[in-house]
C-alpha cells in the first residue's frame, strides 16, 4: 500500500466469537486489512467463512470481540450507536442479497429515505434522477411486492448511491437473482461505482465477479488467507 494515501477503511486485529452454550466459536480471528480510496475489493471465500460477518463489522452494525476499525479515519469502535448510525449515513452505501426495501414505501420513497435523513434538499428530485439511472422510470410509485427481484435491486442500487457515499459495501448483491438478471445488476452496479467514483468492498462467493474487483481479500476459518 502507498503510505501516502490515507486508507477510507482500515481494520486492525479484528476478531469476532461468539458463546454457544458451553463452546466459544471463533468466527472472524485477527483480521488485519486496508482498502484505499477508488479500489474496489472482493471479500472471497467459502460459505461460512465469516465474510458478511466481516462485512458488517466493517459497517459498524456489528461490535467485535476484539480489534478496530477505523472509517474515513475515524474509530467507529469508539462512538456510541446513534453517532455510529450518522457516520454510515454519511459515508455508506448498501447493497444488500436481500434488497432490504421497506415494504411500505414506493420504490420512490426506499430512495428518498436516506436523502431525507441525511437532509437533502431535492430529494425527490435526486431520487427520480438515479431510478430513471438504473432504468426504473415507469415504476416510481410501485411498491418493493409489485417489483421483481431484479427490479427491487435496482431500487436498492439507486438508494445506496442516493447520496454520493465514499464507500459502498455489497453483501452478495447477486445471490437471490438468476444468472441473467444478476449479470445485469453486477454491471450496472460497476457502471455506477465508475461513475460516482466510490470505493467498494463487494462480499462474493462468484470468482466471475471477484475477478472483476481489482483486489481480492480471501477468508478461509475466520482468517485471511494471502
Amino acid at each position: 500500500m502507498n503510505k501516502l494515501i490515507k486508507p477510507i477503511l482500515q481494520a486492525r486485529a479484528l476478531t469476532k466469537q461468539v458463546n454457544t452454550g458451553d463452546i466459544q466459536l471463533t468466527i472472524l480471528q485477527n483480521i488485519d486489512l486496508e482498502v484505499n480510496p477508488g479500489e474496489a475489493v472482493a471479500i472471497v471465500g467459502a460459505s461460512g467463512s465469516g465474510k458478511s460477518t466481516l462485512l458488517g463489522l466493517l459497517a459498524g452494525l456489528d461490535m467485535p470481540t476484539q480489534g478496530k476499525v477505523h472509517l474515513n479515519g475515524v474509530d467507529i469502535f469508539s462512538l456510541n450507536e446513534d453517532d455510529r448510525a450518522a457516520l454510515r449515513g454519511k459515508i455508506l452505501g448498501f447493497v444488500f442479497q436481500s434488497f432490504q426495501l421497506l415494504p411500505a414505501l414506493t420504490a420512490m420513497e426506499n430512495v428518498m429515505l436516506p436523502l431525507e435523513l441525511a437532509g437533502f434538499k431535492k430529494a425527490d428530485a435526486t431520487a427520480m434522477k438515479l431510478l430513471e439511472r438504473v432504468g426504473l422510470e415507469k415504476r416510481l410509485k410501485h411498491y418493493p411486492k409489485q417489483l421483481s427481484g431484479g427490479e427491487q435491486q435496482r431500487v436498492a442500487i439507486a438508494r445506496a448511491f442516493s447520496t454520493d457515499p465514499k464507500l459502498l459495501l455489497a453483501d452478495e448483491p447477486t445471490g437471490n437473482l438468476d444468472v441473467s438478471t444478476g449479470t445485469q445488476i453486477i454491471e450496472l452496479m460497476f457502471e455506477l461505482n465508475r461513475e460516482h467514483g466510490t470505493t467498494l468492498v463487494l462480499v462474493t462467493h462468484d470468482e466471475a465477479i471477484s475477478n472483476r474487483c481489482s483486489r481480492q481479500i480471501r477468508l478461509a476459518g475466520g482468517q485471511l488467507v494471502q
